[in-house]
């Protein structure tokens, strides 16, 4: 099983010591990853429902400090050697394919090959509209962005003719260290669960009780054998909010038995006494699973 912290670029963890900090003590407790969140703006006001908290609402507020998820992963990429850097997740029908796909691709060609890009499609329409992005049809453009990433990334000279993305003969530069970026799809609905299956590096069903869980897994296994793919290669991570020795590992256990590759556990869960909290983490859970 591996291990991340998730929520890292909010909350406390926006001040450039304190994000620092994060990063290197997860990093000597033996955490594997670390994972951002992603806002461009938040419109006042907005009526779009927020779908992971009962309220309908951002819990933190409109006016919550977003740095920048790609900017504060290569901060604190400089000042760590092995904490693979995710973001979970980015809203990539926001942004340009080819833009996103250099910028991800600097990322991991300094970062000595850590990036993990998690893909989101975004629930904010307020959002789309601002930046000026239509917010239907964006599922799709995802998926052509992703494709689209993907040849520039791996081939000598890219070229990729789609609906809303096409370019020919074109050099991007630098690659990925690995020739390519592992991409995670990330949501709470069927739609997203195929298109983990299809297209997907990895699952990230975020949101969701046990219950829907199994099902989503079970949505994204099929879509993957479908379109020709071991279920098996596809890596699924979900958020554990338990920290207590005994109670997480037992619901670690019951995760991987369940299929899950990777936990990743909020940041605001140890903000007080930062270093030790993370430390008795990685000793009390990560080394027992």
């Amino acid at each position: 099983m591996k291990f991340g912290i998730a929520f890292a670029n909010i909350g406390s963890f926006v001040e450039p010591e304190e994000a620092v900090g994060l990063a290197q003590a997860a990093e000597a407790a033996d955490f594997e990853s670390i994972w951002t969140v992603d806002h461009v703006v938040v419109p006042a006001g907005y009526q779009s429902r927020y779908p992971y908290d009962p309220s309908g609402k951002l819990p933190s507020g409109e006016g919550t400090v977003f740095p920048d998820p790609l900017i504060w992963l290569a901060y604190v990429a400089a000042r760590t050697s092995t904490l693979r850097l995710g973001t979970g997740i980015l809203i990539v029908p926001q942004r340009n394919p080819l833009v996103l796909a250099k910028e991800l691709a600097t990322l991991d060609f300094l970062s000595g090959g850590r990036t993990i890009l998690g893909a989101g499609i975004g629930w904010l329409e307020e959002e789309f509209m601002a930046l000026g992005i239509p917010f239907a049809g964006r599922g799709q453009r995802t998926e052509e962005a992703i494709a689209a990433m993907r040849a520039l990334w791996s081939q000598e000279e890219a070229s990729f003719e789609g609906g809303t993305t096409s370019f020919r003969n074109c050099y991007l530069r630098p690659q990925p260290l690995g020739g390519t970026i592992p991409v995670h799809v990330g949501g709470h609905s069927k739609a997203a669960a195929q298109r983990a299956g299809r297209i997907g590096d990895g699952f990230f069903p975020f949101g969701v009780n046990r219950e829907e869980l199994v099902s989503l897994m079970d949505v994204m296994r099929h879509s993957a054998e479908e379109a020709g793919r071991d279920p098996d290669s596809i890596e699924t991570t979900v958020q554990c909010n338990v920290v207590t020795r005994e109670e997480a590992v037992a619901e670690v256990t019951s995760l991987q038995r369940l299929g899950v590759t990777r936990v990743i556990v909020p940041a605001a869960m140890f903000k007080v006494d930062l270093v030790e909290s993370l430390k008795r983490y990685g000793a009390d859970v990560i080394v027992r699973v």
